[in-house]
This record gives structure tokens, sequence and C-alpha cells, in this order.
């Protein structure tokens, strides 16, 4: 069914011309195309047309589609548009075709260069950063990818990362399609996260575990959890513990080895918290070094338990020989005594007994006392309020707000479209929450819509964030009937805000022609056959009066486009 609605759909939008079939996976199919209106090289992807079956996801979609075109950066391949087109296959059933327009990059997928064999660890820690690069700009953002994974990553000519797809997974899973369908349009849950198997919320470390799979992959050739079905390799996301890296390719470090299983960890409090520490440790694992937060987390406590001194380097090797996943039997053993068993679980016991009724007294404790809401805050709901009232509200919630302007439609200037963390969520005290806050309506260069046809020219109105107001009519020399002589705003407008109504002007098919008669012949055809009427003329011959004046003419006002005008002038002596 794909294939055929694909070889009916050729152009789309009245705007995207399809070339050669350049990618194929479980959710679209990707086309190089050409934008005949900026005659700029594009990538299409076509979605699977059964998605836009389900209103919730054509509403998620567009809304998605919307915020990652607002995303620039250079580690992010870009969306210029989407959409969805309404065509007939070839067997006459009508189907919706979702489509994405994104840039056209010159390179490889990961996953291409993956099925190659394992990737350097230097080369693979290089494609991370990257990796990590575009998460820390589109979690900024309020972005979480969820479906972080080697075929939505491309390595450009000159070895540049590119991460595609920012937002069409959660698009997809927050449509109603059931969680089954949902693994089979994303191909695969070799890249889930344990919380994405289990159908919970996810955020931030839900693309980091991902990152930490693909990261994986590269460095053995093959993912850490494989099974015949994406239930069974979803389970073992759950709970199974993964073959250290190291085990596979022996030529892999201690430190990039604990960094991977770190980034794996089924509890997402104890992976990375944030891409940037993931970067930061992944980047010096790469040169061989230990981590100094890998390193320091427990190294004193393991220290003091093993009898080794904090700091030392046998320290730090028995802290990546646990991150790392070696056998602690092969390990060198301590040899100094230890307290009996029976006292180390004696003293278990009491500490438990102390924690359980620390915890009694403090949720005992009035909430006047401010000890319970002194650690974290929910943080208030601003959207619709001045970014000063909403900096004073959340400041005295003990927050740090942060203004970032973002353009809007729908919004007045100066007031908060949303927050991200968002209302009623628990954060920490004195932690940053960025308050976005409209800046208005966008502005851009008024596009030519000149020879579309009404249809199109509407279409394209609204694709630019503009509004279609009216059409009006006028003759043409040149313009076939039906399609746009002119537009208000006229075409290189700049500082055009979206939103703003535009009227086009139609073409009827008809010129004005001239009345030539009392001319001279050579006067009259000069006029009738002028760029701005555009016809074709006729001379014949009067013998009954003289001068060479036009003395009849066989047309006069509106006529259609293509007219032979016959002109009768005096050629009497």
């Amino acid at each position: 069914m794909t294939d055929r609605v694909t070889e009916s759909v050729r152009v789309l939008a009245g705007r995207y011309q399809l070339g050669e079939r350049i990618g194929r996976g479980g959710m679209a199919e990707v086309f190089s195309g050409t934008d005949a209106r900026l005659g700029r090289k594009v990538a299409v992807k076509l979605l699977r047309p059964s998605l836009a079956n389900d209103p919730a996801f054509r509403t998620r979609f567009r809304q998605e589609a919307q915020a990652a075109a607002k995303m620039a950066h250079p580690t992010i391949v870009r969306v210029f548009d989407a959409g969805e087109e309404t065509v007939r296959d070839p067997s006459g059933v009508e189907v919706q075709v979702p489509f994405i327009v994104m840039e056209h990059i010159q390179g490889r997928l990961l996953k291409d260069v993956i099925a190659d064999g394992p990737v350097a660890p230097a080369e693979a820690v290089r494609i991370i950063d990257g990796v990590l690069t575009a998460l820390e700009y589109s979690h900024r953002a309020g972005v979480v990818h969820r479906d972080i994974k080697p075929g939505n990553i491309m390595i450009t000519s000159n070895g540049q990362v590119k991460v595609m797809d920012f937002g069409i997974a959660r698009a997809i899973s927050e449509s109603s399609a059931t969680i089954a369908q949902t693994s089979a349009i994303l191909g695969t849950a070799q890249y889930f996260s344990p919380e994405q198997a289990r159908g919970e919320t996810v955020d931030a470390r839900t693309d980091l575990y991902s990152a930490g799979v693909v990261l994986y992959e590269m460095l053995t050739g093959r993912p850490p959890f494989a099974a015949d079905t994406a239930v069974a390799v979803a389970y073992q996301h759950l709970s199974e513990e993964p073959v250290p890296p190291s085990a596979v390719v022996s030529a892999i470090s201690p430190s990039l080895n604990a960094v991977v299983l770190r980034a794996l960890a089924k509890d997402r409090f104890e992976r990375y918290q944030s891409a940037t520490e993931f970067k930061a440790e992944a980047l010096v694992a790469g040169t061989g070094k230990v981590p100094d937060r890998s390193a320091s987390r427990s190294d004193d406590f393991n220290a003091t338990l093993f009898g080794v001194n904090p700091g030392s380097t046998a320290a730090s090797d028995q802290t990546l020989r646990r991150l790392a996943g070696v056998d602690d039997d092969r390990a060198p053993r301590q040899t100094q005594s230890r307290p009996p068993v029976a006292w180390i679980w004696a003293g278990v016991a009491v500490m438990a007994v102390i924690i359980v009724s620390v915890m009694v007294w403090v949720f005992s404790l009035q909430p006047s006392t401010g000890f319970i809401n002194s650690a974290s805050v929910k943080v208030d709901d601003v959207s619709g309020q001045t970014w000063t009232a909403a900096e004073k509200d959340l400041t005295k919630q003990g927050l740090a707000p942060q203004q970032i302007r973002s353009a809007s439609s729908t919004v007045d200037e100066g007031t908060v479209i949303r927050t991200v963390p968002g209302p009623g969520e628990t954060v920490g005290k004195d932690s940053t929450v960025s308050v976005y806050v409209s800046s208005g309506p966008s502005a851009i260069t008024m596009p030519s819509l000149l020879n579309l046809t009404e249809a199109e020219a509407v279409a394209a109105i609204g694709d630019n964030g503009l509004k279609y107001k009216a059409s009006e009519q006028a003759n043409s020399a040149t313009v076939p009937k039906g399609k746009v002589i002119a537009s208000d705003p006229s075409p290189g407008t700049s500082n055009v805000q979206t939103g703003s109504s535009v009227t086009i002007t139609v073409s009827t098919g008809l010129t004005s022609v001239p009345d030539v008669v009392g001319k001279t012949s050579d006067q009259a055809t000069a006029a009738i056959q002028d760029p701005a009427v555009g016809l074709t003329v006729k001379l014949t011959k009067d013998a009954g009066c003289t001068g060479g004046n036009v003395s009849k003419q066989s047309v006069v006002g509106d006529a259609p486009q293509g007219t032979v005008v016959e002109l009768t002038y005096c050629s009497g002596t």
C-alpha cells in the first residue's frame, strides 16, 4: 500500500517535488526533493498513511513539527515544513499522507556506519559528543526526543553529527496508538529505556539511556540487548544487566566501560542526570583517564570499606572494577581483619531503626514549621501572566526564573507562554525555571505567490503562518486564468508579522484591448501587441477610404488571452 501511495504522490503541497527514495524505515520513507518555491534541495519524509487516521496524531504531529522547526542548531537536522496531503492511490482510495520537509544532508546514517563493524573508541566518543550536544540544546528547549537511535543520527560527508526526527516520537506516543503499535511504528525496542518499556512518563534522562545504548552499539557493533521479539527486548531492558562492552571488545578502556554502564542504569536517578554531565565524562573517558565524578562518587566509601587510602590509584581501580562489571573474585583480596558479620548486621539494623524514627518525626511536623517545604517546592502556574508578575511569583517561591523570549502568534507580547519545569512539578529550592515569554508574532519576508493556483496560494499563505483574507480578480496579458497575478503584501516585503492577512489577485484569463480606431496602422499595431495587452494583430486594407488610419477594429475591451484582433485601415488613394 505504501509503495503504491508513494508512486501517486510526486508533488506535495503544490511545491515539494519528490525525487528518488534515499531511505526507508518502519515508520516512513525518505525522498530527496526540491522546494519549487525557494529553489532549494530538501529531504521529504513520508510517514505511514495509517498514522493520519488518528485525529490525536494529526493534532500532536503538527504541534510537535512546529516545535521542532523552531530548533536551530548545527547538530540538529532542521525541519522546514510539515503537513498532510490528501491523495488517491492507484486503486482510487483517498488516503492522508503525513509528511515532513527537512534539511537535505549529504552523508551516511550511523546505523550504516555501525553495520561496517565496531567504531573505534575515539571516533565513537566524538560521535556521541555530537549527539549529546544536540540533546543539551533540545533539553534546554524543553524537547525530549524519545527515539534516539542510529537510524536517527546522520554523519555528514565532513564528519559532522546531525540528529533528526525531534518531536515525531512524541506525536506518535501521545496519540491513541497502543504500545504495541507504537513499537511497530518506531521500528525497534532495542533503544527503549526501562521507563518507556513500562509505559511511564519520560524525561531527558530517557534520551540519555538511549544515547548510552547507541554508544554501546558503536563500541561493540551490537546493541546490549537482542531477542526475537520487541516484547522480549523490552523485558531485558527492565530486568537484565548488559554484558560489559569490554567483554565484547577488549580494546575498550575500563573508564569508557564504566561510562557506558552508568548511562544504562535501570533507575533513572542512577544514570547521568544531564547531557552535559554524560558528555563531560565520556570525553574524559575517551582519553583513557578516569572521569572525576565517576571515580569520586563512592571512592571514599570503597576505600574505607576495603582498607585503601582515599584518592589512591587502588581506590580508583576498585571503583572502575565495580562500575565496569569486572569479576571481584579475580581482583586482589584485602587481608586485613574485619568485624564479625553478625556485628555488621546488628549495626545495619540499629541504623535502620534510627532512620525510620527520624522519618516518622519529620513527617509528623506541622507544615507551619517550614521544615518539609524548605527542601522542595511545586512550580506555580504563571502562564498568562506578565514577565514581571511571573518573576515575582517564582522568586517568592524560592526559585530562580530565567526569561526566554519566544515568538508566538497566539500569545500577546510580554505574556508568559509556558515554563520548564511545568506547573505542579516538584523541584528543589533555588532551581532555575525557564520562563518562555512571548515576543509577539515572528516576522517573515512575504513569499511570492505568482502563478500559483488560488488553492495553492491559500495553502502557501497558511504554511507561512499568515491568514488568507480575500481574492480579487483582474485581467492579465500573460498569467493564465485562475492563477495569482499579485498579492498584498507584495512578494519580498520584509517584516511581515505572522498571522497577518493576505489578499491575492487572480487572473480572469482576459486581457484589456484598447480602442485604436483613428490611429495609424503602425500605432494601432504597436498598441495591440504591447506586452500589457499581448495580442496578435491581423491587418486588412480598405480601399474605400484614404489616410492610412484604422477605420474598424474587431475587438474592444475585455478579450480572451490569445485573441487575434483584426484591424481595418484606409488604403485608398
